[in-house]
C-alpha cells in the first residue's frame, strides 16, 4: 500500500511550506511557499551564506543610501531563494511582501512589481511566482490590481470567511487559510482539546472550500499552518495544502487508506452581491480570533523581517 503522502498527492496538490532546499528536493512538492520567518531561518543556514552575500553585493551596486540598499538586499535574498526553489519544483514559488505594508495598497502594489522584476532578472517569469500578501482589506485591493496586471497572488494570514469572500470577489488566484493558528487560539481560549473532525481550523477551511465551489469561484484554497497530520488528512481533497517538512516526513512514513473529505461538486448557487469594505471590517471586528490572529501574524512576520534586516545590516 502506498503511503498517506503518496495518496494525498493523488487528490490534492502538495506544497512545501519551507525555504529549505534539501527538504524540497526530498519531498518533491509541486509548489513551494516561503514567508519572512522561513527566510530568516534560511539566512542562518550555511548553505545560504553565498546567496546572502550575493544579495548584499547586488544591493550595494544597484541602490543608493543605506535604507534603500537594505530593502533591496532583503528583496533580492528572498527572490534568489525563490529562484533556487523554482529549479526544484515544477510549479510556483510564493514570495511575501513586507508585512509592514499590509495596510498600504499602493506600497504593496509597488513592492509586488519590484519582486516580479527581480525574478525576471533571474530568468523566472511571473507565471512561476505567487506574490504573498496579508488578507487585510488593503492587501486584497492591492491583489485586485495585481491580478489584472497578470501578477498572481497568494493571500495569506486568512482566518475568517469574510476575508475569503473578499479575495474571491477580487479575483485572487489563491488563498492560504491558516488552520493551526485558528486551533491555537481556540485551545487557549477554551482550554479544550479538539479532534481533527472538531478542529475549528479544519472546519473553517472546509466551509470556505464548499462556499467557493458552490458559488463557482475560481480562487484556489490552500490550507496552511498545520499543527499535526490529523489536520492535514482531514482536508484531503482540498485544492492545495502547504505542509512543513516535519509533517511531510511523518505522512511519508504512515500507511493506511486515505479518506477524501473535500470534493468539487460544481456550482449550484449564483454569486452574491459583492462584499463592501464596511461589511468586511465589521465581520472581522465581530470575530476576536480572526482579529487577534491577523494582527499577531502581521506583527510576527514584521518582527522576523526586521531580524533579517539586522542580519543584513551588519554586512552592508
Amino acid at each position: 500500500m502506498s503511503t498517506l503522502l503518496d495518496q494525498l498527492k493523488a487528490v490534492t496538490t502538495v506544497v512545501a511550506d519551507t525555504g529549505d532546499l534539501d527538504s524540497i528536493a526530498q519531498f518533491k512538492p509541486v509548489d513551494a511557499t516561503t514567508n519572512p520567518s522561513l527566510l530568516l531561518n534560511a539566512s542562518q543556514q550555511a548553505s545560504s551564506q553565498s546567496t546572502l552575500s550575493d544579495a548584499i553585493h547586488y544591493a550595494k551596486a544597484k541602490a543608493t543610501g543605506s535604507q534603500a540598499q537594505l530593502e533591496l538586499a532583503c528583496d533580492k535574498f528572498a527572490v534568489d531563494i525563490g529562484t533556487a526553489i523554482s529549479k526544484l519544483v515544477p510549479g510556483r514559488v510564493s514570495t511575501e511582501v513586507d508585512a509592514r505594508l499590509s495596510f498600504d495598497t499602493q506600497a504593496t502594489i509597488a513592492k509586488a512589481r519590484q519582486l516580479i522584476a527581480l525574478y525576471q532578472e533571474n530568468g523566472v517569469g511571473p507565471e512561476r511566482v505567487l506574490i504573498k500578501i496579508a488578507s487585510t482589506w488593503e492587501g486584497i485591493q492591492a491583489a485586485r490590481v495585481l491580478e489584472q496586471e497578470g501578477i498572481q497572488c497568494n493571500l495569506t494570514l486568512l482566518f475568517h470567511k469574510a476575508q475569503a469572500i473578499a479575495c474571491a470577489e477580487a479575483g485572487v488566484f489563491l488563498i492560504s487559510p491558516f488552520v493551526g493558528r485558528i486551533l491555537d487560539w481556540y485551545k487557549a481560549a477554551t482550554g479544550q482539546d479538539y479532534t481533527a473532525e472538531t478542529d475549528p481550523g479544519v472546519l473553517s477551511v472546509r466551509d470556505i472550500y464548499q462556499y467557493y465551489k458552490q458559488h463557482g469561484y475560481a480562487t484556489i484554497v490552500m490550507g496552511a499552518s498545520f499543527r499535526n497530520t490529523g489536520e492535514v488528512l482531514a482536508l484531503a481533497g482540498c485544492d492545495r495544502l502547504t505542509i512543513s517538512p516535519a509533517l511531510l516526513q511523518a505522512l511519508s512514513q504512515q500507511q493506511g487508506e486515505l479518506t477524501v473529505h473535500l470534493q468539487d461538486l460544481g456550482a449550484s448557487s449564483p454569486q452574491p452581491a459583492a462584499m463592501t469594505e464596511a461589511a468586511f471590517r465589521w465581520a472581522l471586528n465581530e470575530d476576536a480570533m480572526a482579529t487577534e490572529k491577523l494582527a499577531e501574524g502581521i506583527r510576527k512576520f514584521a518582527a522576523d523581517q526586521r531580524k533579517l534586516e539586522q542580519l543584513l545590516q551588519q554586512q552592508l
